[in-house]
């Protein structure tokens, strides 16, 4: 049911677009300076108005990021995969998307160390999600879907890995600029780890049964209501 894999491209796009949009308001307003140094992204949603949009954007994204973690753990229940890593996975997923929230809503200009906290739990936790997500497609049946999207995960995965890496190494020895376009491009790759998991939610479908009462004509029971999920 390709309906449910707008879901994940929705928050892919829709992050993609918006944070390019606050960046080229800050720009626009002169919030930040391109010629001096290319800014971070919480640098650019730091300042009005663009820091309403900003949290905004990021709230919308943590909405939508929860329900694809809910979605894809009962995904991976449903076929025959529960384990603690699926469990791991959803707790992971969770507490990094309330992350997004958190830098969203605590602007580094007012509350730096929440905001940094919310960053953290966005990125490491983030990270270490989707490399779970590629463990548990790496041993999930054999289908076109996972000849593909094993070796894609990984590459994003390790993409991920090494601009966190960079980012934080560039940006503690004084290289701002090289350490932000780290952080736009890390972002970027998060955006796209969220869109792959279009591949998989394709083949979710849901069936409704309804079973009514006796003298509306099919059971003696009182009206039940099952949904039977196939994926």
């Amino acid at each position: 049911m390709w309906a449910w894999a707008l879901l994940p491209v929705s928050l892919a796009v829709f992050g993609t677009v918006g944070l390019w949009a606050v960046y080229a308001i800050a720009v626009s307003n002169n919030s930040v300076n391109i010629t001096a140094e290319f800014p971070y992204i919480s640098t650019c949603g730091a300042y009005t108005p663009q820091s309403c949009l900003f949290s905004q954007i990021c709230n919308i994204c943590c909405v939508l990021s929860l329900w694809i973690v809910v979605i894809r753990f009962q995904q991976v229940r449903d076929l025959g995969h529960s384990s603690p890593l699926n469990t791991a996975g959803l707790v992971l997923g969770i507490i990094s998307s309330i992350g997004i929230s958190v830098l969203g809503n605590f602007q580094q200009t007012v509350i730096s160390a929440v905001h940094l906290l919310g960053a953290l739990l966005a990125f490491f936790l983030g990270l270490v999600y989707f490399w779970v997500q590629a463990w548990i497609t790496y041993f999930s049946p054999s289908s076109r879907e996972r000849r593909w999207l094993v070796p894609v995960r990984v590459v994003l995965c390790s993409s991920c890995t090494c601009l966190v890496i960079c980012m934080f190494v560039l940006h503690s020895v004084g290289f701002r600029s090289e350490a932000a376009m780290c952080e736009w491009a890390l972002v970027m790759c998060f955006f796209a780890l969220f869109g792959v998991f279009a591949a998989e939610f394709r083949h979710i479908h849901f069936h409704k049964l309804t079973v009514q009462r006796e003298g509306l004509k099919v059971s003696n029971h009182t009206s039940s209501i099952w949904t039977i999920q196939d994926i």
